[in-house]
């Protein structure tokens, strides 16, 4: 089964070596039929720390690397 991949912005680069980033999803509201936005934020490991606050990036799923980080930083 191939991961997954995902495009999101940085909100937070606080942490060593983690990112948060928000990704957001478009879809069609079933009973409105209006474009509704929703986002949910994950915790990715970026082993450079090179991802800065506002930067767009691709996170992949991968093994778990603490308790809350399941996703890798691909590229900034």
């Amino acid at each position: 089964m191939p991961k997954r991949l995902l495009q999101g912005v940085v909100v937070s680069d606080k942490a060593e070596k983690s990112v948060v980033v928000r990704v957001e999803r478009r879809f069609t509201h079933p009973l409105l039929k209006k474009v509704v936005r929703r986002s949910k934020r994950y915790m990715a490991h970026d082993e450079a720390n090179a991802c800065k606050e506002g930067d767009i990036v691709q996170i992949q799923e991968s093994a778990p690397i603490s308790k809350s980080k399941r996703w890798v930083v691909v590229n900034s």
